[in-house]
């Protein structure tokens, strides 16, 4: 058997400690496998003296992760502290610089720098993996990269985070209104203490971003991503949506068109009898669009020490067969400069839930306002109110929950029949629009 495969590890939080365990447990197995083992040599991490759970006194300290960069003795360099820039990104700089394999689960840092990085490590004839960054345990990256190499892939989307798609179960499962779910999410350890780069949907755009590149083989533009959160889902949304035969889901949609690429994530009602919209809890989905596979879908844990871990440890593995292929699915040079599709380019269904003042003749005013812009209504419905849609005094009445479920229209014609109804003074606080997806 060979020398080992030096493993230097930056940051030691649940991921870096679920990589120490998968090799401390399963690193005969994997040495059998891939023909050498795999030994983590050196760490670097905030605190040396906080208890994690593991041992780490064989491994050489270093208190600043660049130095672990600079000079460590080992072969891989693992990055897990997060963050688009700061110390991750300088000290992932440093080591593909000195030819280093690089892995990394930090969507954040390549969503922002992925040409440059991929760029510097080709340069260098340095792998850079980030199965982890995308999706947790699931392997999409090696399925775009590998397995669909052979097809066009038209359209990649899914649900990319786990903390939303949590929220939102456990609203339609157990009947609690947002910010009571949120609370609970946040003492279970399923929503951080700021929660805003999950429920604001930065998170899942960070990931699309990737899927975008790895997809579509353009430049990576994080920045043209249209974002829409799950701030503004109620309860009464839910449920009107369950009786429609609905599911709503935080999605992450890249499409390729002739106009260029659209990227967006937000809410959509999905049908409650597809595969995506039956994806409950914490899992993660993500489905691509092939020209000759068809539609392939991926299911699995989004997130948590073991999966997130299982991934890091999948692209060591792949830098122990020193097979440097390119970081994306064309080499770094080759990647085509990124162009926006118009923005909301959507045309579908929509879910349009107002809050209407109690005046005589509202309802067919907003269906003639609906009718002036080209919009024809599959239905239109008042419905209970599971959550005040807006604040109301003492001795006033709270307005009508009216869903409006739309037929085949585009974004703008809704958005401007919304506006000519809002000046007409027919409804109370924002109205909420979502995107049927079918799917």
């Amino acid at each position: 058997m060979t020398e080992p495969l030096k493993i230097g590890l930056a940051g030691l939080g649940t991921v870096g400690r679920g990589v120490v365990k998968i090799i401390e447990k399963n690193g005969n197995d994997i040495a059998r496998k891939i023909g050498r083992p795999l030994k983590v040599t050196a760490v670097s991490a905030r605190d040396r003296t906080k208890d994690r759970g593991i041992d780490i006194s064989d491994y050489t300290w270093f208190d600043d992760p660049i130095d672990l960069a600079k000079t460590g003795d080992i072969d891989v360099f693992v990055e897990l502290m997060g963050g688009e820039d700061g110390p991750a990104y300088e000290a992932t700089i440093c080591a593909l610089e000195r030819g280093l394999d690089v892995v990394t689960a930090n969507k954040a840092m390549i969503a922002h720098h992925a040409n440059e990085l991929a760029t510097l490590a080709e340069s260098k004839n340095a792998s850079f993996l980030y199965e982890a960054a995308v999706a947790g345990g699931i392997p999409i990256v090696k399925a775009l990269k590998e397995s669909l190499a052979g097809n066009e892939i038209h359209r990649v989307y899914g649900i990319l985070n786990g903390t939303c798609n949590y929220m939102l179960t456990r609203m339609q499962n157990e009947g609690k209104p947002f910010d009571e779910i949120l609370k609970e999410a946040q003492a279970e350890g399923y929503a951080e203490a700021d929660p805003s780069f999950d429920i604001g949907g930065i998170d899942a755009a960070h990931k699309l971003a990737l899927l975008t590149t790895l997809s579509f083989g353009t430049q990576t533009s994080f920045k043209d991503v249209y974002i829409e959160g799950i701030e503004a889902i109620t309860l009464t949304d839910i449920m009107a949506a369950d009786d429609l035969g609905y599911r709503i889901k935080l999605l992450g949609v890249a499409v390729k068109t002739p106009e260029g690429i659209e990227q967006r994530v937000h809410p959509a009602l999905v049908p409650k009898s597809s595969a995506i919209g039956e994806v409950s809890g914490v899992t993660n989905c993500v489905c691509a669009d092939g020209d000759f596979v068809g539609k392939v879908m991926l299911v699995g844990p989004g997130a948590g020490e073991g999966a997130t871990a299982s991934s890091i440890i999948g692209d060591i593995i792949d830098t122990a067969y020193e097979n440097k292929g390119h970081v994306f699915t064309l080499p770094a040079k080759e990647l085509t400069p990124y162009v926006q599709a118009p923005l909301r380019a959507h045309e579908g269904g929509y879910y349009v839930r107002l809050a209407l003042k109690d005046l005589p003749g509202t309802f067919a005013a907003i269906a003639t306002r609906m009718a002036e812009f080209g919009i024809s209504l599959e239905s239109i419905v008042q419905r209970p109110v599971a959550d005040k849609i807006t604040p109301v005094k003492e001795d006033e009445i709270q307005p009508a929950s009216v869903v409006i479920i739309t037929h085949q229209t585009t974004e703008r014609s809704v958005s401007q029949a919304l506006k000519a109804i809002e000046q007409d003074g027919h409804i109370a606080g924002e109205p909420n629009m979502i995107r049927i997806e079918r799917l």
